[in-house]
């Protein structure tokens, strides 16, 4: 409930759903089908999506089975034009989308072929994030109401009850309310503000004054803390490098958009 992650959900779907493409050539061909090549790259490209996304092994059946299917395809997709059936108003536009996707994963691929990202700009991604999480993670628990009125009730009644007890009873995070309040281990900035901000001010055992955010009133104790150990450069690379295409191909289509003519 009070965690959050920005998520760029345009960019991870086109770098999910696109893998690499060969081009297409006209020098070896796996069969003809009434007289129409199809080519050996189709089948590579249909062997590597089945091997790195799909997880199957490499093998002479699969690879059969592939060459079968393509043939199968070219046949139904050769009747369906001698049959008009791709001048319906339906199968028209899913061809036009169907080519856009292709082509907007075109685009960013090439986008990741020649905008590769920088060592230097991943490390200072990566400082950045380590100044960020701080070295300690937090335990908390919390107690959330609808009103100051009612936090203030809450923190006389904790001078005389357990915390748990209380949070079973008055919370209104169905989240956390069964166990107490609970929250586990957390670094503060994973927290909306100012809750996060709140719970680097307490001591361990102690509760704080009631803190307003946009879910209601809060009312915290701080369990525990312990040291944070951070992931290496190394072990978050891979990861840093995404976000960093991710972000810098958000950046260019938001530029394409603003520079369209939408009417």
């Amino acid at each position: 409930m009070l965690k959050f992650s920005k998520i760029t959900l345009l960019s991870a779907l086109l770098l999910s759903t696109f893998g690499a493409q060969a081009a297409e050539s006209a020098d070896k061909s796996i069969a003809l089908v009434n007289g129409v090549s199809i080519p050996q790259s189709r089948l590579d490209m249909r062997v590597k999506a089945a091997t790195t996304q799909a997880g199957q092994p490499d093998s002479p059946e699969m690879r059969k089975a592939i060459r079968e299917d393509l043939i199968k395809l070219e046949v139904i997709s050769q009747a369906a034009k001698k049959m008009g059936l791709d001048k319906q108003p339906e199968a028209a536009m899913q061809l036009e989308m169907a080519s856009q996707q292709v082509l907007a994963g075109a685009f960013v691929q090439d986008y990741a072929k020649s905008h590769p990202v920088s060592e230097d700009s991943m490390k200072q991604d990566y400082e950045t994030m380590k100044a960020r999480v701080g070295n300690k993670e937090y335990k908390v628990s919390h107690i959330l109401v609808a009103s100051e009125t009612e936090a203030q009730a809450v923190i006389s009644r904790l001078k005389k009850e357990k915390f748990a007890k209380v949070a079973k009873e008055k919370s209104k995070d169905p989240g956390s309310k069964d166990t107490g309040g609970d929250l586990g281990w957390s670094v503060p900035t994973n927290y909306v503000q100012p809750f996060g901000e709140a719970v680097m001010k307490l001591n361990k055992g102690q509760i704080s004054a009631p803190v307003q955010t946009q879910f209601g009133w809060h009312v915290l104790k701080l369990e525990d803390t312990r040291d944070l150990k951070v992931p290496t450069f190394e072990e978050l690379k891979p990861q840093l490098e995404k976000r960093k295409q991710q972000e810098g191909i958000q950046k260019a289509i938001a530029e394409l958009v603003e520079k369209a003519k939408v009417e």
